[in-house]
């Protein structure tokens, strides 16, 4: 997605995504692309490691792990937002 024009931001960024059939924007997707940008899963060829635990190889199979252990991307969400200086306990919009 390209962001051309924008009031509450610098216009012309651009957010890469993926959207999954029956399921929308992919979270865990995200989940291990800004794992991986923030140096909490490593990447080492197509191989994803989060501490000792090998997630999978290749993007598709760490995502397929990710999606069985969800305990593990609860772990991951709250290590981003620490890293980026957010809450570590997603705010709840329904109250």
């Amino acid at each position: 997605m390209r962001v051309v024009k924008n009031k509450v931001a610098p216009p012309f960024k651009v957010a890469e995504f993926d959207i999954m059939y029956n399921e929308g924007i992919s979270k865990v997707g995200g989940i291990l692309d800004l794992g991986v940008d923030m140096g909490l899963i490593e990447k080492r060829g197509s191989y994803y490691s989060y501490e000792d635990l090998r997630i999978g190889q290749g993007r598709e199979n760490a995502k397929g792990y990710l999606r069985e252990n969800p305990a593990l991307v609860e772990e991951l969400e709250a290590g981003i937002r620490a890293a980026a200086g957010f809450e570590t306990e997603p705010v709840n919009l329904d109250a």
